[in-house]
């Protein structure tokens, strides 16, 4: 089982007097505030020194999981209690790197103004700039959120952005009901979200409710086949979430805002380190 360590820090100068352990690649070790962030949210940042050969060691505990999710570590540990956290890095004011460590219980309680720095899409420095796939009839044109758009051919979904480098780094699918119900029938559906699986970010924003669906009429099929294929799918393809909007312009504006966070994300995992 993967460990996680807590370790006195044996820097005596050091105004972090902890050592953290992560079970992520080869080890990551972090300068900690404190042992577990039980009142309030724990400073943290990354050691320029490796674990150390001979560490006092306070905690060795068991890692249930360790998982990144984008500019963020979650951490659950084999214990009863005092078992679920959550490592966020960010960006500070002063530029430099900012690692904050808290509970659910913590963050809920921080009082207004304490919260974590985040950058929003209106932070992004420039006008977001969205791909739209050559093959998108009436695509939407993303006037009201005042975004650009450039067609290019998309190796999945119909709207995509890219990072510094020119890499697509997330894309979305967009469709009516009647698309949606004829893509899980013929079973096409499935190769789509596996494509934008493929992308680490991917996301399918539908035009119209769920309840469309649930009424949706076809030939030869039976009742509740449709609701039955697209739970299947959502259960395998569980990283892909599956959006209904209830119309057109809904659709476009949660577009607009997916495709806005995913690049923040993705731009925030690269500048920290992450990816």
């Amino acid at each position: 089982m993967m460990r996680f360590l807590v370790a006195r820090n044996p820097d005596p100068d050091s105004s972090l007097p902890y050592l953290l352990r992560l079970p992520i690649g080869d080890g990551l070790v972090l300068k900690a505030r404190s042992p577990w962030p039980r009142t309030s949210r724990v400073y943290c940042h990354r050691a320029a020194e490796a674990w150390p050969d001979e560490p006092e060691v306070l905690e060795d505990v068991g890692v249930l999981e360790c998982r990144r999710r984008g500019p963020a570590i979650d951490l659950m540990l084999d214990r009863s209690r005092e078992n679920r956290s959550q490592f966020v890095f960010t960006t500070l004011p002063s530029g430099r790197e900012g690692i904050f460590w808290q509970t659910r219980k913590v963050a809920s309680t921080a009082r207004p103004g304490a919260r974590i720095p985040g950058r929003r899409i209106s932070e992004l420095g420039t006008e977001l700039l969205i791909l739209v796939d050559t093959r998108e009839r009436y695509p939407y044109r993303f006037v009201h959120q005042k975004a650009s758009t450039e067609r290019v051919a998309l190796a999945a979904g119909d709207y995509a952005v890219r990072n510094g480098t020119g890499q697509v780094v997330a894309a979305v699918e967009r469709k009516s009901v009647s698309d949606l119900a004829g893509s899980l029938s013929n079973g096409s559906l499935a190769f789509e979200l596996a494509k934008l699986s493929a992308l680490g970010r991917g996301a399918v924003a539908v035009e119209e409710g769920y309840g469309k669906l649930l009424t949706h009429a076809q030939a030869h099929v039976p009742q509740g086949f449709l609701p039955d294929l697209l739970a299947r799918v959502q259960v395998r393809y569980r990283e892909i979430p599956i959006v209904f909007c209830e119309n057109r312009r809904l659709a476009e504006e949660w577009t607009f805002r997916w495709l806005g966070a995913a690049l923040v994300e993705s731009l925030a995992e690269a500048n920290l380190g992450l990816e």
